[in-house]
């Protein structure tokens, strides 16, 4: 299974549009989102996505409520994690890295995905691959990335949008 990885889209609908698309066009059999989509409006954009969106919010998200009510037809968000299996494999989806290297050496998670930092990251920590797709948005580096996994062979690669 190919999963469409993304965060820190901060409203830039633009660049949201152009993930979606991505990801539509890589058909991808899940998106997750490692938070600060900011704003209910941003559901317009992620509508069009062909495969269900899991998330979790980040602390630029402001209305969570009405994001939450927005985003029921697309996917779900979560407050501040996500556990759950994908093609057999253990993720855990988090917004701000706050135990992060312990997470890994735990060797509970195949995958951990996570934002906030707005630096791209795919490495692996012990058995643990960790993936930080950088930041959709682009609005503070100038470079809006997203990341794309294949659960089969377990290799993560970052595309630019």
């Amino acid at each position: 299974m190919k999963i469409g990885i993304i965060s820190d889209t901060h409203e830039n609908m633009e660049k949201i549009k152009a993930a979606v698309l991505l990801f539509n066009r890589e058909e991808v059999g899940a998106v997750l989102h490692g938070g600060d989509i900011i704003s209910p409006i941003t559901a317009k954009e992620f509508s069009a996505l062909k495969a269900p969106l899991t998330g979790v919010f980040g602390n630029n998200d402001g209305d969570k409520l009405f994001l939450t009510e927005r985003f029921q037809e697309i996917g779900t968000l979560h407050k501040k994690r996500w556990e759950g299996t994908l093609d057999g494999k253990k993720f855990l989806l988090i917004h701000e890295p706050d135990m992060l290297d312990a997470l890994a050496a735990s060797g509970y998670y195949d995958v951990i995905v996570y934002g906030h930092t707005h630096r791209a990251e795919i490495s692996r920590r012990g058995k643990t691959l960790v993936i930080n797709p950088g930041e959709g948005g682009g609005w503070i580096t100038g470079k809006a990335t997203a990341a794309l996994l294949d659960t089969e062979t377990m290799k993560a690669r970052l595309v630019e949008i």
